[in-house]
């Protein structure tokens, strides 16, 4: 079965569960603006590339919405240096 990113709005975290493990990105979202806080993948995840799945689709899912991103996240803040078709969506201070 293919493995979903879901967005727990209650929660504020994108999920993604592999295995029985969840892997999330928490975020606060605020006006057109969503901080991406953090991202944990359980150490039995790791090195499959589930974060940069769970980005990805977190970001995919802004650009969608036009919000404008602040990457706090380090995890968050390299995938979109990384990938610069997500820079356009990073908010820069005035």
């Amino acid at each position: 079965m293919e493995n979903v990113v879901t967005d727990n709005r209650a929660e504020n975290e994108f999920e993604l569960e592999v295995d029985g493990h969840r892997a999330i990105a928490a975020y606060q979202l605020e006006g057109d603006t969503i901080t991406f806080t953090h991202t944990l993948v359980p150490k039995k995840l790791e090195g499959r590339g589930i974060a940069s799945k769970l980005i990805r689709a977190a970001l995919d899912s802004a650009r969608d919405r036009r919000l404008k991103v602040i990457p706090i996240c380090p995890f968050v803040k390299a995938f979109i240096e990384r990938h610069p078709e997500y820079k356009a969506l990073v908010e820069h201070a005035a």
